[in-house]
């Protein structure tokens, strides 16, 4: 029961390298030096901000926003709470041009004022500090469902470098994935249908190692085993050039209390070297998952757009992840149609706005979306939630004509999962 090396329980390094190669297949197999084990995707944002940012140098982190909201804390606890800038997205995910254009102005203004040395962080051998933070979740990001495209990834690497740029991504939900068709009876992917960033920063012109580059890459995916064996564990793993993920290990709370969920980390590696959670993704989460997607989007698609509700990305062949963003007809606004579906039909919905970026909604706001999970009901708990739903919009539908009849009475208890 010692603390662990810096790096991780390196079974479980190994263990995962093993299976990364296999699900993503990327060109070279992936090795134990471009790991090291977590506390979990939300504690590594904290450490890979502690390592790889300063304050005052660091001109911005960049969210590709509707944004994961729990992790605007954690850009605040770094420093970052005037500094947080939302990036909107398009079709295919993120908006590029948006991001280049707000990344130029940020340079502009850092010249401007003399900011070209960290201020204070000190100079390390295993770190560097980066001019800008970007932060997404590329595939079935949270909150808004979309995947980014293979397109608009690779240029987002190429922005990172143009600007010295670390783009962190949350990869929790890769693993959890399907075939977006309503009839698919065959719901489980044992391979990924995109390359990760940290790939395509790994080889695109030249890769992250290339002449004249530092070695640090311009990368780092988050990954977490708490959407695929359980969340308690707060185990997960980061990857990127190997310089990066010793950075990460050299954390000063991972140098003074050992390497993150050492215990855990070996029980974890037990399971994936027995290929018991490979197992248990193919054959229970991603067919559950798939079943619950399927029935809630048929009844969306029989209840609400017929009102005029939108959902993203409807071409896709692969969907997966645990959320699903709904776009309500302009005149209506997500936290009244939250707050009524609470009141009159005990149905929890988040509102969209809840989820833009602090300070920074001019170009991202989502007064008119509402997000829903389909990880934790059952079939036909989904179904009639989403029943509620269209009797709520119906409603304020015929309130906005002048038609409104008595407000309906709460049906039986909902969970309140906030």
């Amino acid at each position: 029961m010692l603390y662990g090396p810096d790096p991780g329980d390196p079974r479980l390094r190994k263990g995962l390298a093993a299976w990364l190669t296999k699900f993503y297949q990327p060109a070279d197999p992936v090795s134990e030096a471009r790991i090291t084990i977590t506390g979990g995707a939300s504690q590594n944002l904290a450490c890979l901000l502690q390592v790889f940012t300063d304050p005052a140098y660091t001109r911005n982190v960049w969210i590709v926003s509707p944004s994961y909201m729990l992790a605007f804390r954690v850009f605040d606890d770094s420093g970052f709470s005037q500094k947080q800038r939302a990036v909107p997205e398009d079709d295919e995910g993120i908006d590029i041009e948006f991001l280049k254009r707000e990344i130029r102005k940020s340079e502009e203004k850092a010249k401007a004022v003399g900011n070209d040395v960290p201020k204070f962080k000190p100079s390390r051998p295993w770190g560097k500090i980066y001019k800008h933070i970007i932060y997404a979740v590329p595939t079935f990001s949270n909150p808004s469902f979309k995947t980014m495209t293979l397109r608009r990834r690779e240029e987002l690497v190429r922005v990172a470098r143009e600007f010295d740029a670390l783009v962190i991504t949350d990869d929790v939900y890769d693993f959890l994935q399907w075939p977006a068709s309503l009839d698919a009876e065959t719901l489980s992917l044992d391979k990924a249908i995109l390359p990760r960033i940290v790939d395509i920063d790994r080889y695109i012109d030249g890769g992250s190692e290339r002449e004249g580059a530092d070695g640090f890459g311009n990368a780092a995916s988050n990954g977490s085993f708490s959407k695929i064996c359980g969340p308690g564990l707060r185990t997960g793993w980061v990857e990127g050039t190997e310089k990066l993920a010793h950075g990460v290990s050299q954390t000063g709370s991972s140098r003074s209390g050992g390497a993150p969920s050492q215990l855990a980390a070996t029980f974890v590696a037990e399971t994936l070297q027995s290929g018991e959670l490979q197992k248990f993704i193919l054959e229970v989460l991603q067919p559950t998952y798939g079943r619950r997607y399927q029935k809630m989007v048929r009844t969306i698609n029989e209840e609400l757009v017929p009102l005029g509700v939108r959902l993203p990305q409807a071409d896709r062949d692969v969907v997966g992840g645990y959320f699903i963003w709904l776009t309500l007809p302009k005149q209506l606004k997500g936290a009244v149609v939250a707050s009524r579906a609470k009141e009159e039909e005990n149905l929890i919905v988040a509102e969209g706005s809840i989820f833009e970026v602090p300070g920074d909604n001019q170009h991202a706001h989502f007064e008119n979306d509402l997000r829903l999970c389909f990880a934790w009901e059952e079939e036909d708990a989904l179904a009639e939630g989403i029943k509620r739903l269209a009797r709520v919009i119906r409603s304020l539908q015929n309130e906005e004509e002048g038609a409104s009849g008595p407000r309906m009475q709460p049906a039986t208890e909902a969970k309140d999962f906030w």
